[in-house]
């Protein structure tokens, strides 16, 4: 996979791009990830990428050119242009599945006010992390790449990702490592049981738990199987 982001703060991504997991991705060729200065496409003489909204009102407005003639440079058929937005769609476990399919990501990271309008016609999905305004569109971006490239066939074991909260619709039932017991608390017997049915009965119980008093939304959205319809009946007979 490819992955271009188009910043006026590139600096932004050093750390990002060298530590950890989305490092050794890059290394191993799993990804490759580059950034874009859009301020090197402005066309006037003071490379200016911003200007006052036209019929008044506060703050600046990032203009349509720097960014539309940086996305020519880098875009073609198989491109899938994201555009980093408080009115995009909210980023769901779903969402970074379907854009972990495609060779070839662009994101664009906002400034400032807002976008000149003209720049949506150029993008093919608008996406928030979140219902809250940040300064700049490169935390979000990151963000989002993490949640794709995690993903991407050798990141990191695919049994690890499989059992993710929200991979199911469900938040991730509860993890245990050594030691056995800490500060009186002990892991729980079952899962030293052996047993792998009954663990398994077990996590999907403790999952389906955790999502009825954390996120019952999720619940809302899911269709449930005739295992779990029961087992939450019992969770909320017993609440």
């Amino acid at each position: 996979m490819k992955i271009d982001i188009l910043s006026l703060f590139p600096e932004m991504f050093d750390g990002f791009l060298n530590t950890s997991i989305i490092k050794r991705a890059i290394d191993s060729q799993i990804v490759e990830v580059n950034i874009h200065d859009f301020r090197k496409f402005a066309d006037n003489k003071h490379k200016k990428v911003d200007d006052y909204p036209y019929g008044g009102g506060q703050g600046m407005v990032l203009m349509c050119q720097p960014i539309v003639d940086c996305l020519k440079t880098i875009t073609t058929s198989k491109s899938f242009v994201i555009l980093m937005s408080p009115q995009g769609q909210t980023l769901k476990q779903s969402i970074s599945v379907q854009l972990s399919k495609y060779e070839h990501i662009v994101i664009i990271c906002g400034h400032y006010e807002g976008f000149d309008e003209r720049i949506r016609d150029y993008v093919d999905m608008e996406i928030s992390i979140g219902d809250y305004i940040l300064t700049g569109g490169e935390l979000a971006s990151m963000v989002v790449c993490d949640s794709i490239i995690r993903l991407l066939d050798g990141t990191i074991r695919e049994i690890s990702h499989e059992d993710d909260s929200f991979s199911e619709g469900l938040l991730e039932y509860p993890q245990y490592t050594r030691p056995y017991e800490y500060d009186g608390n002990c892991v729980p017997d079952i899962l030293l049981s052996g047993h792998h049915e009954n663990i398994r009965k077990w996590r999907l119980k403790q999952s389906l738990l955790k999502t009825y008093h954390k996120r019952p939304d999720l619940l809302q959205n899911k269709e449930l199987t005739k295992e779990e319809l029961k087992i939450l009946q019992e969770i909320k007979e017993n609440d």
